[in-house]
């Protein structure tokens, strides 16, 4: 097949001006750009004097967290907002590599038993990836709690020379295998187990094969600054490219948030450290983080344990009063098992059952077996705004796109793309030249994703068109295939993606 897209303004990606021409695209590879308006092609569209840009890339994302990789392959909701390439394994939980086979690190977030695990290396997983029709392109992380869990037996203590010395040829063959890095979640309680000296010798094995190491902060509240020390020790150390995933200016920590910009700008060296950020002013957790830390135990058995147990139902409902206004404006965007919670905040449900706000939500935590999860509006939208123009910012939504009605979406699962352009364009943040460039050739070149993030021949056809005065999204193309994502209601359908390996 080939397509010519005719008489478009191209943007491509490494921050010039636009410039008007032909697009042709022979099977998945830009085949030719200029003056191409006599070309015969199998498919044409007429471009119209809009803009045409390279696919985006969204550098940290859950649907491999959630499994929506297996149960929404198409991936609608990315490609609908002109992203064609993803990565997963954020936040130390990744698909691969598997010791022994289990999705046990998953079960917090997703019920393992609808995916049938045929796998144990990266390698092999990516393998079995390519028979799943993803709508876009897909490359992974190495999770560090996926790794450790299954080294310690889910027991929380130090690493022992032999651990580690297994851990550190596990990093090396995933890398072998095509991961694109690795990552750690130590905001999380099993994190908060990883000392900094494991970190480094950890991250240090990044040193001899490339890749980017992409951390959940320990603290994004009260003990920001001193996470974003930690993160710039360890990237200074290892000399490792390392990525702050979803940094956040929240409510009540804005002057450590801004501070905390500044120390990366001035203590790492220029393209070491980056940050990612979405344009939202909601979070969005798993349910057990409204649990006061002291309850937040190692695993979700022993938390339930808790949660049954009368002595610290009364303890735990005591640290809720403290808190139970906070509580009430906490939305349910996903319960198993008990769908008609969804969308509810927690002050409507308690209303629904006629019980107090601590109540509910011990409720619903032991209704869902704590694998819930709500919004949480606590983001300072304006500092945010600020953050997106940063240098060391790369835009990515931290989303995820599930089958229609099995969650109630994050606006950043549909809309954060569309939306910092629609920001770009009435707040004058930027041009769109430098727009497109921060989400499409900064954060390839950054993983290392060689064939996609410009629009030049012989790169893949990952292409997006965008409307020339609303930076709407008007069409997107998925390795040389026009995508139908636009479709209403959720009915996508799906063109192929690929299944991305880094290159050594």
């Amino acid at each position: 097949m080939s397509l010519l897209i005719k008489g478009v303004q191209i943007v491509d990606g490494k921050g010039g001006e636009p410039y008007k021409a032909d697009v042709f695209v022979q099977r998945n590879i830009i085949s030719a750009i200029g003056d191409l308006k006599h070309k015969k092609t199998d498919e044409i569209i007429d471009g119209l004097g809009s803009y045409l840009t390279p696919g985006f890339i969204d550098i940290d994302t859950d649907s491999d967290h959630y499994l929506h990789l297996f149960t929404n392959p198409a991936q609608g909701d990315f490609v609908a907002q002109g992203v064609t390439t993803i990565i997963g394994g954020h936040c130390g939980l990744s698909l691969a590599p598997l010791l022994y086979g289990t999705l046990e690190s998953l079960a917090g977030w997703a019920d393992t038993n609808k995916v049938n695990v045929n796998w144990h290396t990266v390698r092999e997983f990516l393998d079995s990836l390519h028979k799943v029709p993803l709508g876009v392109n897909f490359g992974t992380l190495v999770g560090h709690r996926t790794v450790r869990d299954a080294l310690t037996r889910g027991e929380y203590r130090e690493l022992t020379d032999k651990e580690f010395g297994v851990f550190e040829n596990i990093i090396l063959r995933a890398m072998e295998d095509g991961a694109f890095g690795f990552s750690t979640g130590l905001g999380y309680v099993h994190g908060q187990y990883a000392r900094e000296k494991e970190i480094k010798r950890l991250v240090g094995v990044l040193s001899k094969t490339g890749g980017i190491y992409a951390t959940h902060l320990r603290s994004q509240t009260g003990e920001l600054m001193r996470s974003v020390e930690e993160t710039v020790r360890v990237a200074n150390y290892t000399e490792v490219k390392t990525l702050i995933s979803h940094l956040r200016p929240l409510v009540g920590y804005e002057e450590q948030f801004e501070s905390s910009l500044e120390y990366i700008k001035e203590n790492t060296p220029a393209g070491r450290l980056y940050f990612d950020i979405y344009p939202h002013d909601t979070s969005i957790y798993p349910i057990y983080a409204l649990l006061p830390r002291w309850v937040q135990l190692e695993s979700a058995e022993a938390m339930l344990e808790e949660l049954r147990n009368p002595d610290a139902i009364a303890r735990i409902k005591k640290d809720f009063a403290l808190v139970s206004g906070k509580l009430g404006a906490v939305q349910i965007s996903s319960a198993p098992r008990n769908g008609y919670l969804v969308g509810r905040t927690i002050e409507q449900a308690a209303k629904d059952s006629d019980a107090s706000i601590p109540d509910t939500v011990i409720a619903i935590m032991n209704m869902t077996n704590l694998k819930a999860t709500v919004f949480l509006k606590d983001i300072n939208f304006e500092i945010l705004i600020k953050a997106l123009t940063h240098e060391r910012a790369f835009i990515a939504s931290n989303g995820n796109s599930p089958a229609q009605g099995e969650f109630l979406k994050h606006e950043r699962s549909t809309n954060t793309f569309p939306k910092f352009l629609k920001l770009v364009l009435e707040r004058k943040l930027m041009t769109l030249p430098q727009a497109i460039k921060k989400i499409t050739h900064d954060p390839a070149r950054y993983f290392d994703i060689r064939d996609r993030g410009t629009v030049e021949e012989g790169k893949i056809a990952d292409l997006v068109l965008l409307g020339r005065d609303d930076y709407k999204i008007k069409e997107i193309v998925v390795g040389g295939k026009l995508s139908p994502a636009l479709g209403k209601d959720g009915n996508y359908g799906v063109v192929r993606g690929e299944v991305l390996s880094r290159k050594s």
